[in-house]
């Protein structure tokens, strides 16, 4: 009998390594709205290189409309949510009561665990005897995770020390929701929410998407709004945004994981006489320039391409980024959508740049 000798160990893991993914710089895309008014190429790192050639498209269309792209922000919250337990669903009651009465006492509280959180608002929800609090926070240029773990670990230790009948369950109860597809987010919000719309004139789609208004608005409610209902998807309704968010968040050095919450949202397309008017809603878009991965040399270089390095007041830069986020999954949209209303032209597009020559470029 040969003796085989002993596998070969893998090599010890450097204290930092990195896994590399292809990233390309694509556009110009011109951006208007209340979080960003710039022309600006987006950053996206992925392996699906029809990505990058689909949303160049979509931001060559945006070039050539006067507003471009108008993204509107219209909140902002990072939420998280603990679990308290009694022994009722009437003390639960109660305590919820309580709680909210302490509303600016738990303001106060908040403050002393950042100097950027604020405690926005509070949601309850009551199961038997559980209670659930869903706590809502702006967190400036942050995206916010770990700011409001810390204000909510401090607010629920808070709460048990003065609200009678309640007694610790968890810091983190699942009724934020933290990188799952819920509705709740859908309903409620958790990030930035902002709504990307653009008109294009019916020239433009004719030349640039091959294809017409009707064509496309007749798409989006036949694939994005009835076959997802038929699917049972959770508050959304849309193509792919999973794909430019995924590529956009790497590429900037946010927590992919939340493309699970981001990826919600409801695309609208409308013929106007012959002029397209679509929009992307994202209510789940979770950004920020500072915290956790910002530090990386490549993301520094990143964000300060992207404007979202100058010296705005606190929160104008995540802004921005969401805004950017937002067009860039327009773009990608709008691409997709329209080459769908031609037959065999999505094929034709994957084999063309994932087995041609189109991926071998990347840097």
């Amino acid at each position: 009998m040969t003796l085989q000798p002993p596998p070969t160990k893998p090599p010890a893991p450097s204290a930092v390594s990195a896994a590399r993914v292809p990233l390309r710089w694509v556009g110009p895309l011109r951006v208007s709205g209340n979080a960003a008014t710039t022309e600006t190429e987006v950053p996206l790192a992925t392996y699906e290189s029809p990505l990058w050639p689909s949303v160049a498209r979509g931001a060559r269309i945006s070039m050539t409309v006067e507003e471009g792209i108008k993204a509107t922000l219209v909140d902002e919250r990072m939420t998280r949510s603990v679990l308290v337990e009694a022994d009722s669903a009437e003390t639960a009651f109660a305590a919820a009561h309580a709680v909210h009465s302490r509303l600016e006492e738990l303001r106060v509280v908040t403050r002393s665990t950042s100097r950027y959180a604020e405690l926005l608002g509070v949601r309850d929800e009551i199961a038997g005897p559980l209670l659930f609090l869903r706590f809502e926070f702006s967190t400036g240029d942050a995206a916010g995770h770990n700011m409001a773990t810390l204000a909510a670990d401090a607010l629920l230790g808070h709460l048990l020390a003065h609200v009678p009948g309640i007694r610790y369950g968890s810091i983190s109860a699942n009724y934020c929701t933290d990188k799952k597809a819920t509705a709740i987010n859908g309903i409620l919000g958790r990030g930035r929410n902002v709504t990307a719309e653009i008109l294009i004139p019916q020239h433009t789609v004719a030349q640039s998407l091959h294809t017409t208004a009707a064509k496309i608005a007749r798409l989006n409610t036949h694939k994005n709004l009835v076959g997802t209902l038929l699917a049972g998807g959770i508050r959304s309704a849309n193509a792919h945004y999973a794909n430019m968010l995924l590529a956009f968040y790497l590429a900037t050095g946010q927590d992919a994981a939340n493309i699970v919450e981001g990826s919600q949202g409801v695309t609208f397309a409308e013929d106007r006489d012959g002029d397209l008017y679509f929009s992307c809603t994202l209510p789940n878009l979770i950004v920020g320039t500072i915290g956790n991965g910002k530090a990386l040399d490549f993301v520094e270089e990143t964000l300060r391409a992207l404007g979202c390095r100058k010296d705005r007041p606190v929160g104008h830069n995540a802004r921005r980024l969401a805004a950017l986020a937002a067009a860039t999954v327009l773009c990608g949209e709008l691409s997709l959508l329209a080459a769908q209303t031609n037959p065999g032209e999505l094929m034709r597009a994957h084999t063309r740049f994932e087995r041609g020559n189109g991926d071998r470029h990347a840097s």
